[in-house]
């Protein structure tokens, strides 16, 4: 039987509209319609109420009843027909219905999405699915240094009890340690903040700074956690272009042209998730001088900054600011491949003269949390001093470096297929020929490929890139694995139009 969803892609497809193309026709109406409402609707998890229903059935010049279909009528009433139909069916009890919070309209996280959960839903049938998706070291035979472990078992029994908001002081001084190692100026013990992870802390650092507008510049691919977290804070998340042509360097044209009277702060992601980029000093410089003329806050999110290969250096952006505040963020779930530990870390430099307020608040939302995990926390010192194995990763011959290799090589290889060679992390942003292809719809692609052969990437409009034409694959796997996932891939798009 054709269902709701069948008839929604039908539509979609007739009038060459994208899930993006509904949520900005909504936001021109007024309609408060999200991203993940319409992937939703699309993967035929849910149906939407009668405005929704109607907006859409406008927007795609349909009739709402064949939209509809007239046998979904229950799930598209409005609320208050809904109490009255639970009324009807329950003897005249009514039952109240919860939703999820109108903050959560726009807010997107496909990294674990509507195809991941179609991948979920494969792996409980039985079906063995390669995931590409996630950059989650552990599963793919990457492991904790032993000294690590050792440390953080040997105290455990001292770890029971909460730390300080901020973090224990044995951890904040190797972090202190590490930023002066980075030439971050004018940092003391009291700027440095642990968290269970950087995800904790990227919205700890939104909600306390965004009222309702203010404007965040993030840039474009992103990695969707900065956009999510300024979105449920109230701000308006404004995307600058990084330029694949410019190996995937912010241009800083297109971030003047969105500042404003509004704009509050630029974020930088370095080295970048999802192209795999380092920044050179010329453009963080540039990214400096900018800031410098609007009296905005730097964000710089450097998870990865000790996953950088081909002899390049690293260099903070905040080391290059003394005058500006600036926000580092980084951490050890990549570095030392303990992502499930949750360690992460954000650092305040520069002119905190300014920011005095905000940082009361960021203190005021440190306290409420209570800590993060102490037993995370307990092993900073351990793993920021003496030999850093991430390093026998990225040399040549090292997995991570000969897999980065490899991944480039096949990808490329195949028609239709380019992609910017990545110099950090362990991600590659590759573009597809949407022509070739015939690809309209992104999360499409990553679905079919998904079905046809099992293997799970992320869709390029799952990082707020607006075009069709990319996808993000992680690298992790061995190259045995990457071998087979790249031949599968060839092999899709051997015969592959949408």
């Amino acid at each position: 039987m054709e269902t709701f969803a069948d008839r929604l892609k039908a539509a979609m497809n007739e009038q060459g509209l994208k899930q993006v193309d509904l949520v900005r026709l909504a936001q021109q109406k007024g309609i408060k319609l999200g991203k993940s409402h319409v992937s939703q609707y699309v993967s035929g998890k849910t149906i939407p109420r009668t405005d929704i229903l109607h907006f859409l059935a406008d927007a795609l010049q349909v009739d709402p009843d064949w939209l509809n279909n007239n046998n979904d009528n229950d799930s598209t009433l409005s609320d208050v027909d809904k109490i009255q139909t639970s009324a009807d069916n329950s003897g005249g009890m009514k039952v109240r219905e919860f939703k999820k919070s109108s903050k959560l309209n726009n807010v997107l996280y496909d990294v674990r999405g509507p195809v991941v959960d179609e991948a979920a839903r494969m792996e409980e049938m039985g079906t063995h699915v390669l995931k590409l998706n996630i950059g989650n070291p552990a599963p793919f035979g990457f492991r904790t240094p032993d000294e690590v472990i050792y440390d953080m078992s040997r105290q455990l029994s001292d770890c029971e009890g909460y730390s300080a908001s901020a973090g224990l002081f044995s951890a904040r001084k190797a972090i202190m340690q590490y930023a002066q190692l980075k030439h971050l100026p004018n940092v003391t013990m009291s700027d440095i903040y642990t968290g269970n992870g950087v995800s904790e802390l990227i919205n700890l650092t939104m909600s306390a700074l965004l009222d309702t507008g203010d404007e965040i510049l993030i840039p474009s691919p992103d990695y969707p956690l900065w956009t999510a977290c300024a979105t449920l804070a109230g701000g308006k998340p404004v995307h600058y272009i990084c330029d694949e042509q410019s190996d995937w360097y912010p241009d800083i044209e297109d971030m003047r042209k969105k500042i404003n009277d509004r704009t509050k702060a630029i974020v930088i992601i370095n080295p970048n998730n999802p192209t795999g980029a380092l920044y050179p000093k010329e453009v963080l410089q540039q990214i400096v001088d900018l800031a410098r003329e609007h009296q905005l806050i730097i964000f710089s999110d450097e998870i990865y900054d000790r996953l950088v290969m081909d002899g390049k250096e690293h260099v903070s952006i905040a080391s290059l600011a003394p005058d500006l505040f600036c926000v580092t963020f980084s951490g050890l779930s990549k570095s030392h491949m303990i992502a499930g530990f949750r360690v992460g870390w954000m650092i305040l430099s520069g002119n905190k003269a300014m920011a005095k307020d905000y940082i009361e608040g960021l203190n005021m939302l440190s306290n409420m949390r209570l800590c993060s995990n102490v037993p995370g926390q307990s092993i900073i010192q351990t793993a920021l001093g003496g030999h850093q194995s991430v390093e026998d990763y990225i040399m040549p011959g090292g997995r991570v470096y000969e897999q980065r290799e490899f991944i480039y090589k096949a990808l490329t290889d195949i028609p239709g297929i380019s992609a910017v060679k990545p110099q950090a992390a362990f991600y590659m942003f590759p573009k597809i020929d949407t022509k070739k292809f015939n690809i309209v719809n992104d999360e499409k692609f990553a679905l079919d490929l998904l079905r046809d052969k099992k293997i799970l990437i992320v869709q390029g409009s799952g990082f707020n890139w607006h075009q069709p034409d990319h996808f993000r694959v992680v690298y992790l796997p061995r190259i045995e694995v990457l071998k087979e996932a790249v031949g599968k891939i060839g092999e899709f798009l051997q015969y592959y139009r949408q």
